[in-house]
């Protein structure tokens, strides 16, 4: 049922509505960043037509057919089980399939797999259901695949292609689809969640919420033990770039940062760093000011009445540009190095 799917009551009700009336289309593009519930809101579709006992369109969640609807036996991606990424994988029922990517890519036969399933009548239910996840790893001959497929559906099947990048997905992909736009999660309705699960202190709750984005997923998936810890290696960067203006803690940082054991988390620590200085500049403007980083508040204040606020905001600057650049082959020990000299000015 809907109600357990945290965020985005508007798009509950426009669901709720089109389940009682029988009418979803077989095509939906669901837009939103990643962790924001789009693969939940499209499995509870499938599974509401599913469902032996609907009560009032929604799933039941206790029949046999909702039981098995949303288990799914997807494989990590190896160099040596590229083969199992060539088809759909279906759900413990045998009308709800996934297509997902093979490392970075989705695979023109798991498109081409979908494509002779789509035909296929529903062997239980009502239609089948496909989801594609993460839609904009398809390449162009993926793409090109499935269009034939959105150019002639079968009336028994849906397909719910997920992306948070829909620009990158082919504008008559996008033409053939009724698009549905998911709205980042409330952090106040993030942080109840958490708290509900009773696996999360007040504190922490609250933090992972604001740390969030909006993104439920990020938010159950944040550890925060780790994030502390890179926390406290871009507070060394801004004590060095504010109070004591040591250039050696920001080359020996950089260092650190594009260490190979970190390469992983470089862009943890640049959105960390991101959101400190916000959270500095919004002190600077207002001691009274709302920050994510709200358990270091006494620090920032400290730190923000020694910035000048011009400084604060051109290196937020500074850092999209960084981000702009690395969608280019750009060397990011060499970037990072260069940032922070242009930070020191």
């Amino acid at each position: 049922m809907f109600n357990k799917i945290v965020g985005n009551k508007q798009i509950k009700d426009v669901f709720r509505r089109l389940l009682r009336q029988e009418r979803l289309p077989n095509s939906l593009l669901f837009v939103g960043e990643n962790g924001i519930g789009k693969k939940p809101f499209a499995l509870e579709l499938a599974k509401a037509f599913v469902c032996r006992n609907p009560v009032d369109g929604e799933a039941c969640d206790n029949c046999s057919a909702c039981l098995r609807a949303d288990k799914f036996n997807i494989p990590t991606p190896t160099d040596k089980n590229k083969d199992e990424f060539k088809k759909v994988f279906f759900s413990e029922h045998s009308d709800i399939g996934i297509v997902t990517a093979y490392k970075n890519n989705i695979l023109i036969d798991a498109i081409r797999s979908l494509e002779a399933e789509s035909n296929y009548r529903p062997y239980e239910a009502k239609a089948r259901f496909f989801v594609i996840d993460e839609a904009e790893k398809m390449n162009d001959a993926a793409a090109n695949a499935l269009l034939k497929t959105l150019e002639e559906p079968s009336q028994t099947s849906h397909i719910f292609l997920l992306t948070s990048r829909p620009n990158t997905l082919l504008q008559t992909i996008r033409s053939r689809c009724q698009t549905v736009r998911f709205a980042p999660i409330d952090a106040e309705e993030i942080k109840n969640h958490l708290l509900d699960t009773k696996k999360f202190a007040p504190d922490d709750a609250a933090m992972l919420a604001k740390l969030s984005g909006g993104s439920i997923g990020k938010a159950l998936n944040l550890d925060l033990g780790k994030f502390r810890e890179k926390r406290e290696t871009i507070l060394k960067v801004l004590e060095s770039l504010i109070v004591s203006h040591n250039r050696a803690v920001l080359l020996k940082t950089g260092e650190e940062m594009n260490d190979a054991k970190n390469k992983d988390s470089y862009n943890d620590y640049i959105n960390i760093l991101q959101s400190v200085i916000h959270d500095i500049w919004l002190l600077n403007l207002n001691t009274d000011s709302e920050i994510v980083n709200a358990d270091l508040k006494n620090q920032l204040i400290r730190l923000a009445q020694q910035s000048n606020r011009n400084n604060l905001a051109e290196w937020l600057k500074e850092i999209e540009t960084l981000r702009e650049n690395f969608t280019v082959n750009l060397n990011k020990k060499i970037a990072t190095d260069a940032l922070f000299m242009r930070m020191a000015g």
